[in-house]
């Protein structure tokens, strides 16, 4: 009997890392780069948009093609240009499109870690942590994956962005009037499609629901390029009203009531 009762053999122990995904798990390269290119070249060619409307608030080529290439964030370029078009304090305005850009710095830390770049590349790769590079990278269920993600993404975009952010500038004269376009819409518009998909709960949704609400109402009250710095307390006051009603709560059920 002395085989019956011995302990069944213990199963093999593995030594998979953090990385290391089920064959299920993975993603075909194909697969990851047709991603990436269909977000790269969807959100490049709106680098027209910016363009000209640029041109059309009054920087010359070489400024705006100057900000595609040295700030390249559509979001605070286009904050930084609509400000100034609407006659809004230069200052403001840089003020609005830093804090707008600032988003860049936490993508960073977070896709440090998932990319494990070698040092001599980060500084490179930093250029490219925006929006849609973050949006790409981080589903992605392998380091490689990540990487071709990241890769393809940034390089797609910004060689885009550019070369359409030169031809919009150029063909702003041709088109008249910008504001009749509504081009400024476009790089916000495809923000937005992008950044609706992550906010799964409720707190990150009723904080930017809270941010939109502060910036159509203060827009006619405040100068151009300081709702946006505004809508930024969004976060510490729905954190603050999440955070008493989690006190709240945690005291009912902590003190017994009758009948209990």
């Amino acid at each position: 009997m002395a085989e019956q009762t011995a302990p069944p053999p213990a199963p093999p122990r593995t030594t998979a890392g953090p990385d290391t995904r089920a064959p299920a798990a993975e993603k075909p390269d194909a697969a990851v780069v047709r991603d990436a290119l269909g977000v790269g070249i969807a959100v490049g060619l709106s680098g027209f948009a910016f363009g000209v409307t640029s041109a059309g608030s009054g920087l010359t080529l070489l400024q705006t093609c100057a900000l595609s290439l040295l700030v390249f964030t559509g979001a605070s370029q286009f904050a930084l240009v609509g400000a100034l078009a609407a006659g809004g304090n230069p200052y403001t305005a840089a003020a609005g499109a830093f804090f707008l850009g600032i988003r860049n710095a936490f993508y960073g830390l977070r896709l440090s870690q998932l990319l494990a770049l070698p040092g001599a590349l980060r500084p490179l790769a930093a250029q490219w942590v925006i929006d849609e590079t973050t949006a790409v990278t981080l589903p992605q269920p392998t380091r490689r994956a990540a990487r071709i993600g990241f890769t393809v993404t940034g390089l797609t975009l910004y060689a885009l962005w550019n070369l359409t952010t030169f031809i919009g500038a150029l063909g702003a004269e041709a088109l008249g009037d910008t504001d009749v376009w509504g081009l400024d819409a476009a790089s916000p518009a495809v923000f937005l499609a992008l950044l609706a998909p992550m906010l799964r709960s409720t707190t990150e949704r009723v904080t930017a629901g809270l941010a939109v609400l502060l910036v159509l109402g203060l827009l006619s009250v405040l100068p151009a390029g300081a709702p946006v710095l505004v809508s930024a307390l969004a976060a510490p006051v729905v954190l603050f009203l999440k955070g008493r009603t989690t006190d709240r709560t945690a005291r009912e059920d902590a003190t017994p009531g009758e009948g209990r």
